[in-house]
C-alpha cells in the first residue's frame, strides 16, 4: 500500500493535464505546495482570477517548436513559462526559452522587406536599415545574456498581484548574435541630449487596433551602449523562435526582459525618459518607499525597474524526486544577478538552518546566468527541501521568504526550493 508520501511525490511527477490550480486544491499536496512557494491563501484568493496552467499539446499547431510540456498562462496574448527542469541546460534551447507576449506577433514575416528605424528627437539623422544591411554593415556579436520577466514569482505575492500568475520559469539564458545596438545607435548619429531609447515591434495590439501599441519600452542611453545590448536575429545559431521575435529583437540582458523588444521595426532615440505603452503608470515599476501588502501607492510614487535581483533556480533533479538512504545526491542549476556577478552559491537541507557552499562557475560574459553544483547527503531517510540562495557581488542575498510587497507583483526573488524523499534502502 502506497503511503501518502509516495502517493504525492507519484502525483507531482505525473505528466499529466490538471492544472497546477487543481493541485494546490487537494489537502496533502496543497499544504506542501503552500509551504514550497509560500503561497498561504493563494489558491483560495486566486480562484476566480486566475487561469489555470495547462499544457499545450505536441499534436496540435498551438506554439509550433515549443517543448509540449510548458506550461501555458495564457494564450491571448501568449505567456508561457518552462517548468524548473526543463530549464537545466547551460544555455537554453529555443524550444524552451519563456514566451511574455503583450501583443498578437505578425502573421507574416518578409525578410526582403524587413527594416528598422533609427530615429526620435536625439538622433543626428533618421536611418532604415534593411536585414542584410544590419548583417553586412556591422560586426556581429554573440554573448549568452540572461533574460527574466519582470513578474517572474509574482504567484508568490498575497494579497495577489494582478497579471500572468509566473512561478520560477520565465527566465532563460541563451548566445544570442547581432550587431551592437551602439554600433546602429552611432551610425545614425546620437545627440548629446539623449537620455533614453524606446522601441516598436510589429507585433499588434490585443484589441486589433493598428492605431494601438501593445508594449514600447526601453532603456536609459548608457544600458542601450553598454557592449551587451543587442539587436540579434539568432538565438544558439539559430534563428529566434517566432513566439519570442523573430526575425529581430533587442537583447537587453540583466534587465526586465520588458527591455528587449520583439518583432522590432523601430528605436527612437529619446532626449526624455521613454513615455510609450507599459513605461508609465505602476508597469514595470515598484513603490519608492516598502509598502504594507495591498497599499495603494500613488503613480509618481513609484520607480521604474532597471537591473533586476540575485535569483537562482535549482533545474535538477526535479521536485518530488525520491532517492535512497545514503545515496549521494547532486544537485545543479543557475544562478543571475542582473547587472552584477553572483559571487556565492549556498544550499540548505534543514530550512535555512545550515547552508552548504556549492562549486560556482563564472559567466561565460557579463549578463550570462553561471552554473552551480553541489553534493548532498541526508543525515537519515525522512522528508527534505533543498533551498538555493545566491550572493550577489554586492554581498545581497536572496531573501528565504517572500520579499517586500508590490502592487504588481514585481522581482520575487526568494528562494527556490524543491521538495524531495528519502527513503529507507
Amino acid at each position: 500500500m502506497q503511503s501518502k508520501f509516495e502517493h504525492y511525490f507519484r502525483r507531482l511527477m505525473k505528466d499529466d493535464n490538471q492544472s497546477r490550480r487543481h493541485f494546490i486544491g487537494s489537502s496533502f499536496l496543497g499544504g506542501v505546495t503552500a509551504l514550497l512557494s509560500a503561497k498561504k491563501v493563494y489558491a483560495a484568493n486566486l480562484e476566480s482570477e486566475v487561469k489555470p496552467l495547462v499544457r499545450f499539446s505536441a499534436n496540435d499547431d498551438i506554439l509550433p517548436g515549443k517543448d509540449p510540456n510548458l506550461m501555458v498562462l495564457n494564450n491571448r496574448p501568449w505567456n508561457v513559462e518552462t517548468p524548473p527542469h526543463l530549464l537545466n541546460d547551460a544555455l537554453t534551447p529555443g524550444d524552451k526559452m519563456f514566451i511574455r507576449n503583450n501583443g498578437i506577433p505578425p502573421e507574416e514575416v518578409n525578410l526582403d522587406t524587413w527594416t528598422l528605424t533609427i530615429d526620435g528627437e536625439s538622433v543626428e539623422q533618421v536611418k532604415t536599415y534593411t536585414l542584410s544591411e544590419l548583417k553586412s554593415k556591422f560586426k556581429h556579436y554573440s554573448y549568452q545574456l540572461t533574460l527574466e520577466c519582470g513578474g517572474n514569482g509574482r504567484a508568490g505575492y498575497y494579497p495577489p498581484a494582478s497579471g500572468n500568475q509566473w512561478t520560477e520559469g520565465a527566465v532563460g539564458c541563451g548566445k544570442w548574435t547581432g550587431v551592437r545596438l551602439k554600433d546602429v545607435l552611432q551610425d545614425a548619429g546620437i545627440k548629446d541630449n539623449a537620455v533614453y531609447i524606446g522601441y516598436y515591434g510589429k507585433d499588434t495590439h490585443i484589441s486589433g487596433d493598428p492605431d494601438k501599441k501593445p508594449i514600447s519600452r526601453g532603456v536609459p542611453i548608457h544600458k542601450a551602449l553598454e557592449d551587451e545590448s543587442l539587436i540579434a536575429w539568432a538565438l544558439n545559431g539559430e534563428d529566434i523562435p517566432a513566439m519570442n521575435g523573430y526575425p529581430l529583437r533587442l537583447v537587453i540582458g540583466g534587465w526586465p526582459a520588458s527591455t528587449s523588444g520583439k518583432w522590432l521595426e523601430r528605436i527612437s532615440i529619446r532626449d526624455k525618459v521613454h513615455d510609450g505603452p507599459k513605461m508609465t503608470g505602476s508597469s514595470y515599476r515598484v513603490p519608492k518607499y516598502p509598502v504594507a501588502p495591498g497599499q495603494k501607492v500613488p503613480d509618481e510614487d513609484m520607480k521604474i525597474i532597471e537591473s533586476m535581483p540575485v535569483k537562482s533556480l535549482i533545474t535538477y533533479p526535479k521536485s518530488g524526486a525520491i532517492i535512497d538512504y545514503g545515496q549521494t545526491l547532486k544537485v545543479n542549476g543557475h544562478a543571475w544577478a542582473g547587472d552584477l556577478e553572483v559571487s556565492a552559491m549556498h544550499v540548505s537541507i534543514d530550512f535555512g538552518a545550515t547552508w552548504q557552499k556549492c562549486l560556482l562557475e563564472k559567466p561565460a560574459n557579463r549578463l550570462a546566468w553561471q552554473q552551480w553544483s553541489a553534493e548532498l547527503t541526508f543525515p537519515q531517510a525522512g522528508y527534505y527541501e533543498v533551498w538555493a540562495k545566491a550572493t550577489d557581488s554586492e554581498g545581497k542575498s536572496q531573501p528565504m521568504v517572500i520579499p517586500g510587497w508590490n502592487p504588481k507583483g514585481y522581482l520575487n526573488n526568494a528562494c527556490h526550493r524543491i521538495a524531495l524523499k528519502v527513503k529507507e534502502a
